[in-house]
């Protein structure tokens, strides 16, 4: 009997294929945590201005990638989605949340990381360009601080690495003479890297190609799933917060409370909303949480509508009066009594918004009106490629793509969650 692939089967599979390909890098961020563990205790100061993002995100990630999968494992038989069966909606959103939680070592660069323009600008996919090593100009010491330092090289990918260089060819003679579009330059011995008695010089493959700027248009759409999915996230649970308490106190206390609350609710539905969220960050400006209250603010009218209608139909069922009439307070009556039974439509809901602010958000960046410049955006990607469509077809195609599969799948994954919590709907 052949048996039919699992949700955890592939999961675990992309997680120990990823360990095994960025091994290195994974063993190199156990020993810098290692490392700054040690400094935290012997030089607390200096440990405490190291911690950023740069340095959590690869340690965290490193950490997932060894215990995700025997979690998985362990649960296999105790989380029921664990076991069910692969479709397309599950393959494409398990790849997207194996690139929010491993971004580190799926993408293998800084999205942000230029060098050399004039060999990397607006490569196209499979290119391939030389890479020549030179010797670290930083002076390495052999206490705490300098280890840690060089080993955080190691694992920390940087926007710009002055220890390499980009050419399109390379000639090896007494020295290394490399070819920047048809302009040579020698660079002597001393300046090298050596492995194994010659100079270091490696190849480097930009898979999707590069945009005008000279950068890996891969990292910088790995890393952009994580800005779309973490503003998806955010803004949806502010749009659950809102709704259900605001469709609750209408609904629970009605009269002039849920007359105001819902033409407050009407007006807001009547607004083009486009134009409220341009307003509001014209006044607080584009940041990453700015866009995450703003969209999450959008998004709660049809929520509170579903719940409104829910608490109305409900409150008058003897469970309801009962649990009202011992004194059982009103977060608990929303919790324990209505949100089981209202769970379905909240949750079909919730997915679709889901999906609405991926769009949302992909339209605003393709507007200059997104997360700004810190962070790699799909829609910021499309935007920039509009202007080099006839030279650079792929700084389109492949976050346009990506946007599309991706909404496609935040559709169907609500479909299918309506039609499971519903059967009715297959009759």
């Amino acid at each position: 009997m052949q048996k039919t692939l699992k949700i955890w089967h592939l999961i675990i599979g992309l997680c120990l294929i990823l360990l095994l390909i960025r091994l290195n890098r994974v063993i190199n961020s156990y020993i810098l945590l290692i490392e700054y563990i040690g400094l935290f205790f012997s030089n607390y100061t200096f440990a405490v201005n190291q911690l950023s993002l740069s340095l959590i995100d690869p340690l965290i990630s490193a950490l997932m990638i060894v215990f995700l999968p025997i979690f998985l494992f362990l649960k296999r038989n105790k989380i029921s989605i664990l076991s069910s069966r692969l479709n397309f909606t599950a393959v494409v959103l398990i790849i997207l949340t194996i690139f929010f939680i491993f971004a580190p070592f799926v993408a293998d660069s800084n999205p942000d990381f230029q060098k050399n323009l004039s060999v990397t600008r607006l490569l196209p996919p499979l290119s391939v360009v030389k890479v020549i090593h030179l010797k670290d100009k930083g002076k390495t010491t052999l206490n705490d601080i300098g280890k840690f330092i060089t080993q955080k090289k190691l694992v920390v990918k940087n926007i710009f690495n002055e220890s390499i260089i980009f050419a399109d060819s390379v000639h090896v003679d007494l020295g290394v003479i490399y070819f920047q579009k048809g302009f040579s330059t020698k660079i002597s011995n001393k300046k090298l890297q050596f492995k194994n008695g010659k100079p270091y010089i490696t190849s480097r493959m930009f898979i999707l190609g590069t945009d005008e700027l000279g950068r890996d248009i891969y990292s910088r759409l790995v890393y952009g799933a994580r800005v779309s999915l973490f503003v998806g996230l955010g803004s949806v649970v502010i749009s659950l917060l809102l709704g259900l308490s605001l469709g609750f106190l209408a609904g629970y206390i009605g009269g002039i409370i849920d007359t105001i609350i819902s033409r407050f609710t009407d007006m807001f539905m009547a607004f083009p909303i486009i134009f409220l969220i341009i307003l509001i960050l014209a006044f607080f400006g584009n940041s990453l949480l700015s866009i995450i209250i703003v969209l999450g603010f959008s998004g709660w009218m049809s929520l509170f509508k579903i719940v409104r209608g829910e608490v109305i139909s409900l409150k008058t069922k003897d469970f309801f009066i009962s649990a009202k009439l011992i004194g059982l307070p009103k977060r608990n009556l929303l919790l324990k009594e209505i949100l089981p039974l209202i769970l379905a439509p909240v949750i079909v809901n919730l997915v679709f918004q889901y999906g609405n602010v991926i769009l949302a958000e992909a339209a605003l960046s393709f507007l200059g009106l997104g997360t700004g410049n810190l962070y790699p955006s799909w829609g910021a990607m499309i935007a920039a490629g509009q202007n080099y469509l006839s030279q650079a077809w792929w700084m389109i195609f492949f976050p346009g793509i990506t946007l599309f599969f991706t909404l496609y799948v935040a559709n169907n994954l609500g479909k299918e969650i309506n039609v499971k919590l519903n059967p009715r709907l297959n009759e």
